[in-house]
């Protein structure tokens, strides 16, 4: 399986173990919003898979590596099946829209080429004829398993930056707005989010300031940031500890509004964000653009909802320019050897 060789020698790699846990870490805690911090993840993971099985002898050793190497591609193959999965409910529960297709049509896309590329490497090539020879299908295979391993690396990393420990010595807590149900009422998704920062509130020991953002759509009878308030309210928060930013239209503008108010004020600057879990990435990027320091702070999401939210914000963490072109030259990269051997 592995040679014995190797196994018995995967002890050595402790320096490099600590070493990138040390370098992830040092990251994260300096730029959290870096999507480097993701491959980061990933190649840690692979690294204390690898280091752990160097300590329990050539059998047991392969088999961790082998089963590392099955989980890897469980971890891949989860991909698609959870985006079609999470498409269909989301049809079912909400509407038939192109927002709630978007799911739907990302893991098939992502399924079929993966199992395509599965089915061709294991030989089965009959069910799946190729024009253009064994290297147009690698190319393809390649492409479909790096959007795969892009997608994965974004998921772990908006879950891991939600469970980093962080004090609770804020001076502001800022929650983002989303939308009001029959325009006047809070969302089980904006409920939560203000539920969180009320938790926060509660946590330090001197109060903060809360800054609940959001202005007033056409469709909605006030404010999201008025709304919010008369929960703070309901919910034990003083007046006087509540300061609505009522003029933002987007995740942008609530960043940048309530920096202004923040900005405005003497005394410490320390900002909690509170927005749903899979939104923090987004928002930490948005922060570091404007200038804004802050720790961000992810609410509960109901498990149906997650996939199909994280798709849309990767995809517009993916539109940004310099993202896109990372991207891209990590792709080049990635594919070089076989964009060799064809034009060869």
């Amino acid at each position: 399986m592995f040679p014995e060789a190797v196994t018995e020698n995967l002890h050595t790699l402790g320096p490099m173990f600590a070493a990138v846990w040390i370098v992830l870490i040092v990251s994260v805690l300096l730029r959290p919003q870096r999507f480097l911090n993701s491959m980061l993840l990933l190649f840690a993971l692979l690294v204390t898979v690898v280091f752990a099985a160097g300590f329990f002898g050539h059998d047991t050793g392969a088999r961790i590596l082998l089963a590392g190497f099955l989980l890897a591609m469980l971890a891949l193959f989860l991909v698609p099946a959870l985006l079609i999965t999470n498409g269909i409910q989301m049809i079912r529960r909400e509407s038939l829209s192109p927002a709630h297709l978007l799911s739907l049509l990302l893991g098939l896309f992502v399924g079929v080429g993966e199992i395509a590329t599965v089915a061709y490497v294991l030989g089965i090539r009959g069910a799946f004829p190729v024009d253009g020879g064994d290297r147009w299908v690698i190319l393809v295979a390649a492409t479909v398993f790096y959007f795969s391993f892009l997608v994965l690396s974004f998921v772990l990393y908006t879950v891991f930056i939600q469970i980093l420990p962080h004090r609770m010595r804020f001076d502001y807590v800022i929650i983002h707005g989303s939308g009001l149900a029959g325009g006047e009422r809070l969302t089980k998704l904006l409920s939560d989010r203000v539920d969180r920062a009320i938790a926060i509130y509660q946590k330090c020991r001197r109060k903060p300031i809360i800054i609940p953002s959001g202005g007033q759509g056409a469709d909605e009878a006030l404010s999201e940031a008025a709304a919010m308030k008369a929960y703070l309210l309901e919910h034990g928060v003083p007046e006087a500890h509540i300061l609505p930013e009522d003029r933002s239209a987007t995740t942008r503008e609530n960043l940048l509004f309530s920096k202004r108010i923040i900005d405005a004020r003497e005394g410490g600057k320390r900002t909690a964000l509170v927005s749903s879990n899979y939104h923090i990435y987004r928002c930490l990027r948005l922060a570091r653009e404007i200038g804004l320091k802050c720790t961000g702070v992810g609410a509960h999401v109901a498990l149906y909802y997650w996939p199909s939210a994280l798709i849309r914000e990767f995809i517009a963490v993916f539109s940004t320019r310099r993202f896109l072109i990372w991207s891209l030259i990590g792709y080049l990269i990635f594919i070089s050897p076989i964009l060799y051997a064809m034009l060869r």
